[in-house]
């Protein structure tokens, strides 16, 4: 923590949020406190065809499909412009009243941007930040299937634009939802594989937020405790799908990554975001698979930067060297994560020699490594997309 002075900084803390199995059976009561009646269901292809859609579709009536509340599951895995321009002009078509997102960070994301393009139809959104009154935006309840990116708490949403093919943080109090609900039954069909990478992408928001040196002590502690609930749920939602008590850690675990990254991120996040928009890759992947090298790079121009992240991962680093601390503790999340299997090189994701120039550029231009705990230059984005291709 950084020493007192006399800077006036503020805190906030989002949202209502319902946490426990069947969780999701009290959305119809909530709807109607909130004022929602009709509904626009935001969602993909993919979680579309899932159990926990249909469990959303219990709750909200199958008979009342296309009548009392209306789908759109068009959203793309790195979600773009169109994932938002689209349901926004179906919830003006169908005079919806309110937004469900359901599903991971892309759903979650597109959902909640939609509503930017129902307030402002026809808004250029590469000029988000020239508008200052984003008040007013339809309810947003936000339903999270994997436990990673944290956006059902998050005030942004990441849209690669049109305009710029980058990946755009569309940042406003004013995105917040008005409800989270996070029910460990809707997690259960997610496979090991995207249990892992989700996992790590939470578990990457918690130590880079961390270690952020902005100044947010309460966050620091949110960050921690995440540390740990991951470190002890993650193995075991991966090994069983069906350990609910896992499946709800690793909920509230993302949910407390996001929370802490108001704090901001750091180089590995800067490092992932083009692997995305360049290469196609899942963000949790791309996290995963840089977040040790990210790691390596701080603490060789910060020792000590890691120890507490040691401690929270059950490691006895107090009397350690700061050297030896971070080594310790660098060498748990490298275990860690190898034992999930997200220990691959880049290239076995299809990431080419060729394509580290253009990558470079834009990780340079993502504003997460502007709050790393140290500095990083184009060089060095350079030297560590080279280490882990």
């Amino acid at each position: 923590m950084p020493a007192m002075n006399s800077t006036l900084t503020s805190f906030s803390f989002p949202t209502p949020t319902l946490f426990g199995v069947r969780a999701l059976q009290e959305l119809q009561g909530r709807l109607v406190k909130l004022g929602v009646r009709r509904p626009l269901v935001v969602t993909d292809g993919g979680l579309a065809r899932t159990e926990a859609f249909s469990a959303l579709t219990m709750t909200l009536g199958e008979g009342g499909r296309d009548r009392d509340w209306f789908l759109y599951a068009g959203v793309h895995p790195n979600p773009i412009e169109s994932d938002v321009v689209e349901p926004a002009a179906l919830f003006r078509e169908k005079n919806c009243d309110g937004v469900i997102a359901i599903g991971g960070g892309s759903p979650l994301d597109a959902g909640k941007a939609a509503r930017l393009l129902v307030k402002r139809p026809g808004f250029n959104l590469t000029k988000f930040y020239d508008e200052s009154d984003w008040s007013g935006l339809a309810p947003f309840v936000a339903i999270p299937t994997t436990a990673g990116t944290g956006s059902e708490v998050g005030r942004s949403s990441v849209i690669t634009l049109d305009a710029t093919k980058r990946k755009a943080v569309l940042f406003h109090p004013e995105l917040l939802a008005k409800l989270v609900i996070l029910d460990p039954e809707l997690t259960r069909g997610l496979p090991p594989k995207l249990t892992a990478a989700t996992g790590a992408d939470a578990l990457t928001h918690c130590i880079e937020s961390f270690t952020c040196p902005q100044f947010h002590p309460m966050c620091d502690g949110i960050a921690l405790e995440g540390v740990r609930l991951i470190m002890e749920a993650l193995p075991r939602a991966v090994r069983d799908g069906n350990d609910l008590d896992a499946r709800g850690k690793m909920l509230v675990a993302a949910a407390m990554g996001a929370v802490a990254f108001q704090k901001d991120l750091g180089v590995v996040h800067s490092l992932a975001h083009p692997l995305s928009t360049i290469c196609g890759m899942h963000h949790g992947l791309a996290n995963a698979l840089c977040l040790v090298a990210g790691m390596k790079f701080c603490a060789t121009r910060k020792p000590g930067l890691y120890r507490r992240v040691g401690i929270a991962c059950g490691l006895e680093v107090m009397k350690c060297s700061d050297a030896e601390a971070d080594a310790r503790t660098i060498a748990c999340v490298a275990e860690f994560l190898a034992a999930l299997g997200l220990n691959a090189r880049l290239r076995e994701h299809g990431v080419k020699a060729e394509q580290l120039a253009a990558l470079v550029v834009q990780a340079v231009d993502d504003p997460c490594h502007k709050t790393n705990a140290v500095l990083v230059t184009a060089a060095d984005f350079r030297r560590l997309y080279e280490e882990v291709l």
